[in-house]
């Protein structure tokens, strides 16, 4: 017994030499346990169809997941991220069916529809109409016309608040509905931002608060409009598409506006969710700071510029306020802009460093019409909602619309489909959105060997209604970069980062949501050093 234990630690040379021994006992070596094999994880790409028009009809709502989604807010609330959004939906599956629409998700990639979450208008809003009209001289609007426009739900303590904007589309001097035929020399009246909260997003059951503010002129009651075609606006701040931010100090401010002079701040009590000061008549000119501070206007001095949506959040990580806005019209040339601040009341800048308090173009670009390979692309996308989930993670969601005669259907432009992408932050504190929606795709560590190959890349440029279409880039083996961006590249494992020369870029599993049938894949997304985006995918 001894003898055995010894030959079982002896070294290998010379159990080799009891082997040629063939009057001595061989032991072998013990063989090592085989090692457990790598199990495959499981994925499942999502199927529904980006051209949902076959189930675009309220019968079929069972089936929409993110289709008939427009200008997004998401809040998650226990299990569920829950999604709302305006009325617009294609077919106008919507109207008659209540309004600010909502479904919910564990994954954000799932949706179920739930339906309506206001299924009457607050008697509030035409009361608060009709009275402005009474202490104006005007005759009441016994059936205003209204639209419902882009919600924003944040919690607050232990409710949850939801802002939203109805629109009142009626002239002021007549009262009459807003056509061509009934144009009586004025402005549409205005828009109001109400208020609404829960403590529970999965009951669906809303406290309405009333009214926060409404817009706001500068013109004092006059009203009036030469043409048609004049489109400088009676409202300086228009009442629509808030957004609210809650300080590191724990300040509220609602931030709002859209097309007219620029985009607005004003501070709530965060105990009411109302404003902080009760503001005058919105036709007193002395009452401009108690409707809030401009923070932001592309074209100084216009009444009607192509800037809306705003959405702010704060990151705690980089120190600052991140304002996003939605650039043109909405159903081709939507592109999104972001600019930063340290304080909510600015002033923001761009990534060249220019204070866009008083005017300016808007840089970094963060999503514009694309168009990848085997598929129509995204047009009109624009107007997002920003958040993160439990791990840190954020994501940036709206919707986008197919090209015009996408499949043969010449009103495709108004199949509206939610997207949620997720967000990264660069090295200096920018945000880049990444190129495929967001699918749950298992987050495996990525190679250098991994990204060897072709890629099928988009250098971003501003080109207003033109969708940017992607070329070839080729990343050897050799780490030679050619085609799209020529150079010699390399990567951080570290940080997920690809770097060719001077450009970085970062890495991200994702889906190829244009392959059929789609499957993962590698994407990345970077910024130029004057704000334009870079996109790419691996290919298949």
């Amino acid at each position: 017994m001894m003898m055995n234990v010894f030959k079982l630690i002896l070294p290998a040379a010379i159990l080799l030499m009891a082997a040629c021994d063939s009057d001595k006992e061989i032991i072998e070596a013990p063989t090592p346990d085989p090692e457990p094999p790598v199990e495959e994880v499981k994925y499942e790409a999502p199927g529904y169809p980006d051209d949902y028009s076959a189930i675009s009809g309220w019968n079929n709502r069972a089936s929409w997941n993110l289709a008939n989604v427009h200008d997004p807010t998401v809040e998650k609330c226990g299990e569920y991220f829950y999604m709302y959004g305006t009325n617009a939906s294609y077919g106008n599956a919507h109207e008659g069916n209540g309004n600010f629409h909502y479904r919910r998700s564990k994954d954000l990639v799932n949706w179920e529809y739930r339906g309506a979450s206001m299924n009457t208008v607050p008697a509030w809003v035409s009361d608060t109409l009709n009275n402005m009209r009474a202490r104006q001289g005007l005759s009441p609007i016994s059936e205003p016309s209204y639209g419902f426009w882009a919600p924003v739900v944040r919690k607050v303590g232990d409710k949850y608040r939801m802002y939203y904007s109805i629109v009142i589309d009626n002239y002021i001097s007549t009262g009459k509905p807003n056509t061509v035929e009934n144009f009586d020399g004025s402005w549409t009246e205005r828009a109001f931002i109400g208020m609404r909260e829960t403590k529970d997003l999965s009951t669906n059951l809303w406290v309405d608060r009333g009214m926060v503010l409404c817009s706001y002129t500068d013109k004092g009651m006059n009203w009036s409009r030469p043409n048609i075609n004049n489109w400088s606006g009676y409202f300086k701040w228009n009442a629509i598409d808030p957004t609210m931010v809650i300080t590191p100090t724990g300040e509220n401010w609602l931030v709002y506006g859209s097309w007219h002079s620029g985009i607005v701040a004003v501070e709530l009590d965060p105990s009411t969710g109302l404003l902080k000061n009760k503001p005058g008549e919105p036709w007193e000119s002395d009452n401009n700071k108690c409707y809030g501070t401009q923070i932001y206007t592309r074209t100084k001095g216009s009444r009607w510029q192509a800037s809306e949506g705003p959405e702010v959040i704060y990151n705690e990580k980089t120190g600052y306020y991140y304002l996003f806005l939605a650039y043109d019209e909405l159903s081709v040339a939507y592109n999104t802009r972001v600019c930063r601040s340290k304080s909510i009341t600015g002033p923001f800048v761009d990534i060249k460093g220019n204070d866009l308090t008083n005017g300016g173009e808007c840089w970094p670009m963060l999503t514009h019409p694309y168009k990848f390979n085997n598929h129509s692309g995204w047009v009109g996308f624009a107007h997002c909602a920003v958040f993160k989930d439990d791990n840190d993670q954020w994501y940036y969601s709206s919707q986008g619309r197919l090209p015009a005669n996408t499949n043969g259907n010449a009103y495709s432009n108004a199949i509206m489909m939610g997207h949620i992408n997720e967000i990264e932050w660069t090295e200096d504190g920018w945000p880049v959105v990444m190129p495929e929606r967001y699918a749950a795709v298992p987050k495996t560590d990525i190679k250098a060997q991994d990204l060897a190959g072709e890629w099928e890349h988009i250098s971003m440029q501003y080109s207003f209604q033109k969708q940017q279409t992607s070329k070839l880039l080729t990343l050897s083996e050799d780490n030679k970069a050619t085609g799209a961006i020529s150079g010699t590249w390399s990567f951080d494992a570290a940080s997920n980062t690809l770097s060719i020369g001077s450009i970085k870029l970062i890495v991200k599993r994702g889906l190829d949501w244009e392959s059929n049938p789609r499957k993962q894949t590698l994407i990345y997304s970077g910024l130029t050093s004057d704000g334009k985006p870079l996109w790419g995918k691996k290919k298949l």
